[in-house]
């Protein structure tokens, strides 16, 4: 995602410049500059933040560590934009929510799909009225590959609910226009066993309740081998809106042994425009031209669905939101 986000700040936003990069990674931050033609690069994110001439800063850490990066970026009085998830504790959203607060800046959080023009149809098209009462959201999420062990391991990206399924349970909540009050799960290893030695595993479902009394049902797995497969389904009480599909260009040529088409490949392929126009917001937040959205409030209720669901699978029972700030995941 860093990656990501030094291509389009060095040559798609012509609104910003990409003036220091920060990696504890011994070489990345040197070599970053270097491909990317940046002034400034440095291995201790709180020099960045201290030292570097920003005016503000994008957070593509570990999960693990983005509460310490947004606490140090806001305790500098710098507008931030941090990658999902905010954190992987409640405690830890609550400490940066709590430093943002403090130091009065915004924050953005990256729920790129929000900014996919697609699904921004979907949702105008559900706040006017063209499917009447949302009844039913249903989201799946299928990555083509199984992830490196050492990102797969929940104390690094928080397992395979937290990394993958918390964009659904954003998106749940933004085009229901209700919080999630209770989840149940189900979920094992059922392909790649090799997660077990991490403590992972590769598919899971997740059915939600809405506190409007609306459903929601989830499906993420790690082994959609045949490609990238996200699509979204509004059931409303006088029609349906449907998102995504597996088709990358709108061609498809059939032949005697039958209709043979392209399929999205992966993340940039698919919402790459969406990465940045989120970007493009985030800039103009920055320079106080619009609000943070999604918000950290956002980021903090994206977690705790997430982490409410993981929790489910653990222990075999639903969770109920919102969950004790002592109850672990």
């Amino acid at each position: 995602m860093g990656r990501i986000f030094c291509g389009h700040l060095s040559g798609r936003l012509p609104e910003a410049n990409l003036a220091a990069v920060a990696d504890v990674a011994p070489g990345l931050a040197e070599r970053t500059a270097a491909e990317f033609a940046v002034p400034h690069w440095y291995a201790d994110y709180n020099d960045l933040v201290t030292r570097a001439p920003v005016d503000a800063v994008i957070i593509a850490a570990p999960a693990s560590t983005h509460a310490d990066v947004v606490e140090a970026a806001a305790g500098a009085g710098l507008p931030i934009f941090c990658e999902k998830p905010l954190a992987l504790t409640l405690a830890d959203c609550d400490r940066a929510v709590a430093a943002v607060e403090r130091a009065g800046v915004p924050c953005q959080i990256g729920f790129m799909r929000r900014f996919d023009r697609a699904y921004a149809r979907a949702k105008r098209l559900i706040d006017e009225g063209d499917i009447g009462k949302p009844v039913t959201f249903k989201a799946v999420g299928r990555d083509p590959m199984m992830p490196r062990l050492e990102y797969a391991r929940p104390e690094v990206s928080g397992g395979l609910i937290v990394d993958m399924a918390i964009h659904d349970f954003d998106l749940g909540r933004w085009l229901m226009g209700s919080e999630v009050t209770r989840v149940t799960s189900e979920g094992g290893t059922l392909v790649f066993q090799e997660l077990n030695t991490v403590g992972d595993f590769d598919n899971a479902v997740i059915n939600l309740k809405f506190a409007n009394g609306t459903l929601g049902n989830v499906e993420v797995s790690r082994n959609a081998l045949y490609g990238y497969d996200i699509r979204t389904e509004v059931l409303g009480s006088d029609g349906a809106v449907l998102i995504g599909g597996l088709q990358q260009t709108p061609v498809l040529l059939l032949t005697r042994e039958g209709g043979h088409h392209d399929v999205v490949t992966y993340i940039v392929e698919r919402f790459g425009d969406a990465y940045l126009a989120e970007l493009r917001h985030f800039v103009l937040m920055a320079q106080g031209k619009e609000e943070p959205a999604p918000s950290i409030y956002d980021g903090r209720a994206g977690t705790e669905i997430a982490l409410a669901a993981t929790l489910s699978y653990r222990e075999g029972r639903p969770v109920a939101l919102p969950m004790p700030e002592a109850e672990p995941a």
